[in-house]
């Protein structure tokens, strides 16, 4: 708590619960960037406690990997109160059956997963991407240094990657890369630029060691994105 006050961000509807350990995970990462991750989900798993209601200031929300019963219902309350939100199952995606998923990407606006999660959830749901695609306005995978393809608009534009400085770290190169995402959509960029941003900084995170050692001002990432996509921000 007292890091996210450092950095300026909210802490409105962080819960505490009494007892229990914050979510951990051990990721052990080889030169060649394989993984192997121990997660303990510790107070995550309360994660449906917070209920979303109509009364917080949401434009614009994300699902990310959490506990099952909070995934669930935050897709069901942010559907319900007609507020756009990124479907991103990550990890947690082994957690539902196909049905499920398929309710759940039919709720969100835009749905983001890797390449191995983009292989899974079709067996999962017996749909293709591009079938899933239609019913959303932005379908995004993610391939590593191969870049990025986002199914939009009945169209499937590649975003190449950004060449780093340094690999130093894949350890959050996900999550960096739908901070761009997220900003991209909230500007009203179109998707060539917003997956240019994601890539930009996915880019910036893995020159860093850890998920969140890395920093970049306004100006540094928007003459990092001129420099690389030879127009401005």
């Amino acid at each position: 708590l007292e890091r996210l006050e450092r950095l300026g961000l909210p802490r409105d509807y962080v819960r505490l619960i009494p007892d229990t350990l914050t979510a951990q995970a051990f990721i052990t990462t080889d030169l060649d960037d394989n993984q192997i991750t121990a997660f303990h989900p510790g107070a995550m798993n309360c994660s449906h406690e917070n209920v979303i209601t109509g009364d917080m200031d949401i434009d614009l929300a994300i699902v990310a990997p959490d506990g099952r019963e909070g995934m669930l219902s935050h897709v069901e309350q942010l559907a319900a109160l007609g507020i756009p939100f990124i479907f991103d199952p990550g990890q947690g995606l082994p957690m539902f059956s196909g049905a499920e998923l398929l309710d759940m990407v039919g709720k969100a606006r835009y749905v983001a997963v890797n390449d191995y999660e983009g292989r899974l959830l079709e067996e999962r749901t017996g749909r293709s991407l591009e079938e899933l695609a239609q019913g959303l306005e932005a379908l995004i995978v993610t391939k590593g240094a191969e870049g990025s393809l986002i199914y939009a608009g009945g169209e499937c534009l590649h975003i190449p990657s950004v060449k780093p400085e340094a690999i130093v770290d894949p350890t959050g190169c996900g999550d960096a890369y739908r901070a761009g995402l997220l900003y991209g959509i909230a500007a009203g960029y179109d998707w060539r630029k917003t997956g240019q941003l994601a890539s930009l900084m996915g880019a910036l995170k893995i020159a860093s060691r850890g998920g969140q050692n890395h920093h970049a001002s306004r100006e540094q990432i928007s003459a990092l994105y001129e420099r690389h996509f030879g127009a401005p921000l």
